[in-house]
C-alpha cells in the first residue's frame, strides 16, 4: 500500500487553515465532535494538548501538505497504566479515502513504539458507524459500553469503548 499521508504535531502556525476546514467540516462532524473552531479555542487546544501526558497529531497529505484530519491522544497515564485515551476526526472532503486510517495507523504505532503506552482506548458514539469501522480496520476490538460517558455538543452521549493493546 503506498503511503499517501504524513503525521505531524499541531502547531499554533496551523490555526488559520485548521479552523477554515473546521468550519468547512462542521456539518461531517456534527454531532460527533466539537472541534475548536475560534482563534482562543485552537490556542487553548494546541495549549492544552502538550506533551507529556497529551498530544495533539495533524494527518496530512504526503505530496502537498493539507491537512486531512486530526488524532489527538490524551490523558495519558504512565506507572503500571501505561495507556492513553485516542480520538479523530477527518475534515470534509477527505473522508472515507483512507487517509485516515493511514494516519491513525501512523499514530498507533508510534504510541506503541516510541511512547511505549501499553494500551489505547477511542470511545466512539454507537451510530457514529464510519468511525466504529476506522477503529475496527486499525485493531482495536469493542470491550464495551458506556452510558452518558461523554459530554458533546451540549449533550451527555452514549460511547463505545473500543481498545488496542501493544502487541
Amino acid at each position: 500500500m503506498k503511503i499517501r499521508v504524513l503525521v505531524r504535531k499541531t502547531s499554533l502556525a496551523d490555526m488559520k487553515p485548521f479552523l477554515a476546514a473546521v468550519t468547512e467540516s462542521k456539518a461531517l462532524h456534527r454531532p460527533w465532535v466539537s472541534a475548536p473552531d475560534t482563534p482562543a479555542k485552537f490556542r487553548r487546544y494546541v495549549r492544552r494538548m502538550s506533551p507529556p501526558t497529551n498530544y495533539a497529531f495533524l494527518v496530512c497529505r504526503r505530496d502537498n501538505g493539507l491537512s486531512l484530519g486530526v488524532v489527538n491522544l490524551s490523558n495519558i497515564v504512565r506507572g503500571l497504566f501505561q495507556s492513553g485515551y485516542l480520538g479523530y476526526y477527518a475534515f470534509v472532503g477527505h473522508e472515507r479515502q483512507g487517509f485516515m486510517r493511514q494516519g491513525l495507523m501512523a499514530v498507533v504505532r508510534h504510541v506503541f513504539k516510541s511512547l511505549k503506552l501499553h494500551r489505547l482506548e477511542a470511545n466512539i458514539q454507537p451510530d457514529n458507524v464510519a468511525s466504529i469501522a476506522l477503529a475496527a480496520s486499525c485493531g482495536f476490538r469493542k470491550e464495551g459500553y458506556s452510558p452518558r460517558y461523554l459530554k458533546v455538543g451540549g449533550r451527555w452521549r452514549d460511547h463505545e469503548r473500543w481498545a488496542i493493546i501493544a502487541s
